[in-house]
Order: C-alpha cells, then structure tokens, then sequence
C-alpha cells in the first residue's frame, strides 16, 4: 500500500507539473487522488470487518468512491471523443456501476 501511494503521489506530482495552469485539471487530479486515497483506506476497512458491524456503511462508501471515480473518468475520456463513442463510454461507466451495486448490495 505505501509504495502504491508513493507512486499515486509522484505521479499526480507530474500530471499537475504538466498541466499548471488549468485548473480544472488541476482539480480533477486532486479529486481523483483523494478518492483513490479514501476508497483504499474503505477497501482496507472493509476487508477487516467483513460481515460485522458497519459492514453495510462500508460497502457503500466503497461503491459511492468507485461510482465517483468512473463517472469523472467516463466525463473526462467521453468529452475527447465524438459523440457516438461519447455515448459508448457512457453505456459502458452505467453498466460498470449497475454492476457494482449488483454485486455489492443485490447478490
């Protein structure tokens, strides 16, 4: 885990040097991280409490991260794109989403 956030931090580190000056991707960076941050953190929260208390109010704040992190990706990638493969990202994040809300809360 320490070397996966030594190399989220360096990286991030890079992808805000090059784009200084843009915020919105600035923030998009940060954003990002801070989810990827919280989501290992309830990842590792999630492992140790598997089926005890709190285990429900973990599971969510597992799906709402990853839920987060795909739509600000599919936003981002779908906004490069034409409109018909736009759609298809868009297609492909909401079934990535129903699919964890399958797994997570409904199987």
């Amino acid at each position: 885990m320490i070397i996966g956030c030594a190399v989220l931090a360096f990286n991030s580190g890079l992808a805000i040097y090059n784009s200084w000056g843009d915020a919105g991707s600035v923030a998009f960076v940060l954003v990002a991280d801070a989810a990827l941050l919280l989501l290992f953190l309830c990842l590792g929260q999630f492992e140790r409490a598997r089926g005890g208390a709190g285990s429900g109010r973990v599971k969510a704040a597992v799906w709402t991260l990853s839920t987060q992190l795909t739509a600000m990706f599919a936003f981002r990638v779908a906004s490069l794109m034409p409109p018909v493969v736009a759609a298809v990202v868009w297609i492909m994040a909401a079934a990535t989403i129903a699919g964890g809300l399958w797994a997570y809360f409904l199987n």
